[in-house]
């Protein structure tokens, strides 16, 4: 059974997994079905190192893992849990409420946000 740490700790990979919108595209795609890095650079238009990066650090928050066919490798989630828990979560609708400001100053459509909100132009 976890405990308050181990799912702390867990929530935070996600975050960070999450966090990053060409992991969120990577994890969208292996939602469908396992890939290949050459596959998911090319479907997702990014380059294969890119996706390679990617991949190395969804592995390291254990939320994929890399199984070797021949000289291949094919990634896939981890967990059914997971895949279910991450499909229910792409189907959520969020209450964004505009007037609260965004915390995180590098967010893009945040600062969009408070420069309109500023008078200025994005």
């Amino acid at each position: 059974m976890m405990n308050i740490e181990s799912r702390i700790d867990a929530m935070n990979r996600l975050g960070r997994a999450m966090a990053d919108p060409t992991r969120s595209r990577i994890l969208l795609s292996l939602l469908h079905e396992p890939g290949y890095p050459a596959e998911l650079a090319q479907a997702l238009g990014l380059s294969r190192a890119n996706v390679s990066n990617h991949l190395t650090c969804l592995r390291g928050c254990g939320i994929v893992v890399a199984k070797m066919e021949g000289r291949k490798t094919r990634y896939e989630i981890t967990d059914p849990h997971l895949t279910t828990a991450l499909s229910a979560l792409v189907d959520v609708t969020l209450a964004v409420d505009d007037q609260v400001p965004c915390l995180d100053s590098s967010c893009p459509d945040c600062a969009t946000s408070a420069d309109r909100e500023h008078g200025e132009q994005a």
